[in-house]
């Protein structure tokens, strides 16, 4: 089985909801590789590293599916993202 690693990139954003944005579209652009797990996505500010922050819902749905929608989206989860 392979191991799971963690690739760690810095990057500026004005605030929480940028970085967000910005770590939610760059996890989607890649996410076509097997090797990918886009919904486990979390961002840190770079002297609070050990502070991750989801990017994704990512809870289960069923039939293994999870929620592609915003952490803390309103409405019902959904396997397709809402932005």
């Amino acid at each position: 089985m392979s191991e799971r690693f963690v690739a760690h990139l810095p990057f500026t954003a004005a605030d929480l909801p940028a970085a967000r944005q910005f770590a939610g579209s760059l996890a989607r652009s890649v996410n076509f590789w097997s090797e990918v797990d886009a919904g486990e996505t979390t961002v840190s500010l770079e002297d609070e590293q050990c502070v991750h922050h989801r990017v994704f819902c990512d809870l289960p749905l069923g039939g293994g599916r999870r929620c592609a929608r915003r952490v803390q989206h309103g409405g019902p989860c959904s396997a397709r993202p809402s932005w």
